[in-house]
């Protein structure tokens, strides 16, 4: 699995956002893993929808705690991809740790799931059942008759 994020942030009282992208490899999709979702450590910020977050107010009031995070998932091995934004909180120092935990977090919880299904070795198995010794003693001497007689009168 490969996970790619970036966060960008504009010059100003602007929040930063979060994309990111994870993509299974295909061995990974092969294996048909289901879907990972954790709670992170990321914050939900309140009135989200808001692009900017003015001193003083929201998440950057003194007092502000969260109370909320944001859920990450692995991609569903069908689609093998899922990707996101995620506006974070504005943080006058612009460091964002929680992202990087949470992602290695997930990444470890989806590598346990591969071990696991990757240890179940594929099973191939076919087999040929045909008529017993005993039933084909039983009908031998009518299936020779039934020859010879075809013989005759060829």
């Amino acid at each position: 699995m490969k996970i790619d994020w970036k966060i960008e942030k504009k010059r100003g009282n602007f929040r930063p956002s979060l994309k990111y992208k994870i993509v299974l490899e295909d061995f990974e999709k092969e294996l048909a893993i289901s879907m990972i979702n954790i709670q992170s450590t990321i914050p939900k910020v309140d009135n989200s929808h808001l692009d900017y977050c003015f001193p003083e107010c929201n998440e950057r009031n003194k007092e502000f705690l969260p109370t909320e995070f944001h859920f990450l998932n692995t991609p569903y091995f069908k689609d093998g991809e899922t990707c996101g934004v995620i506006r974070l909180p504005f943080r006058e120092d612009g460091m964002y740790p929680e992202v990087a935990e949470s992602f290695n977090r997930l990444r470890q919880q989806h590598e346990v799931l591969v071990r696991e299904a990757y240890a179940r070795e594929p099973i191939k198995n076919s087999e040929e059942l045909g008529f017993t010794q005993a039933t084909k003693q039983n009908i031998a001497g009518a299936l020779i008759a039934k020859k010879m007689l075809g013989f005759c009168t060829g």
